[in-house]
């Protein structure tokens, strides 16, 4: 009984844990890079990070994106995430 209650807690511990997409698992901010190449509203780590070398992007500072300033990309409980600043 005791074992069966064990296991049972474990299995609902794990089953309310979320899982982080391997593209979005993180140790620090500096793991993280934007998800897009131009006016970023996601992030992932460096090693899903787009290829943008032959990308060109406008200079218009889009809203609610990275644009200008407007954001930063921070690791938050393991996980890449754009926190945008509050105006």
């Amino acid at each position: 009984m005791k074992v069966s209650l064990l296991v049972l807690s474990i299995l609902f511990f794990i089953s309310c844990t979320p899982v982080i997409p391997l593209e979005k698992q993180c140790t620090t901010a500096a793991d993280c890079v934007p998800a897009q190449c131009c006016h970023a509203t996601t992030a992932v780590n460096q090693q899903s990070a787009p290829d943008c070398s032959d990308i060109f992007c406008t200079a218009v500072c889009e809203p609610s994106t990275l644009d200008c300033g407007q954001g930063e990309i921070q690791c938050i409980a393991g996980e890449c995430q754009v926190v945008l600043k509050e105006e």
